[in-house]
């Protein structure tokens, strides 16, 4: 009997080697959230890390010219509806003056600030508009421009893919058996113990792989490159 234990005991602290690639923390692509021509884009910032830098610009032109046109209206209708308002006050106050008059200066009122509102919505459009048609990156890694100079794009059309690489993460498939107790496992990355933990299990098996469960550690960015096989046990 104490020697089958003795067997047994190697059984009990196994773990299972999995093999995960060292990946970026996140991945996203950026798309077009209007439609527009592609004027400039900087492949040459393409693999390389950009900060308040901007690599897509799309043609804003009109927006400019559409912007400028509107903010002189909206001076103009700023003075208007202070001369309109300043009437309506004055002759309210007026026993005088017919409730047609009254009226009339209201409804003039109301219609001058109704205009100035929608002058301050469609400028607030335009601006938003000329934003975004400007991709300036801040402290993200540029993996690929997706578009060329003299491209049209529509939106929802793929324009770049950028990656936090301020952090790293490698995605491992667990068997069920390996989900026990894993909060309290230790990580060992090319069989040497480290601190970190498994921070993330999706307790849904995985569509892909059916008989298993995504898990995700976070670990600090690589000094090299990323992309690089990790040997990782759980134990």
């Amino acid at each position: 009997m104490k020697l089958f234990l003795l067997l047994l005991t190697p059984l009990l602290v196994w773990a299972k080697v999995h093999y995960a690639k060292l990946e970026p923390y996140e991945s996203v692509t950026l798309k077009s959230a209007v439609s527009a021509l592609v004027l400039d884009v900087d492949l040459e910032a393409e693999g390389s890390l950009v900060d308040q830098k901007r690599v897509i610009y799309l043609d804003d032109r009109l927006d400019k010219i559409n912007l400028e046109t509107s903010n002189e209206n909206l001076l103009i209708l700023q003075e208007t509806l202070k001369r309109k308002e300043s009437y309506f006050h004055r002759i309210n106050k007026l026993k005088t003056a017919s409730a047609a008059q009254k009226d009339e200066a209201f409804y003039s009122f109301a219609s001058a600030k109704t205009q100035y509102l929608d002058m301050q919505y469609k400028i607030a459009q335009l601006e938003d508009s000329i934003e975004k048609k400007s991709i300036v990156l801040h402290r993200k890694y540029l993996y690929e421009i997706m578009v060329r100079k003299g491209d049209y794009v529509s939106p929802g059309a793929p324009l770049a893919k950028i990656v936090d690489a301020s952090r790293a993460k490698l995605v491992l498939y667990l068997d069920s058996e390996e989900l026990e107790g894993i909060e309290e496992k230790s990580v060992y990355l090319d069989g040497k113990k480290t601190a970190y933990k498994v921070d993330k299990v999706w307790r849904v098996a995985d569509e892909k792989f059916i008989s298993s469960y995504r898990a995700e550690i976070y670990l600090d960015a690589p000094e090299g490159s990323f992309s690089k096989l990790v040997k990782v046990e759980l134990k």
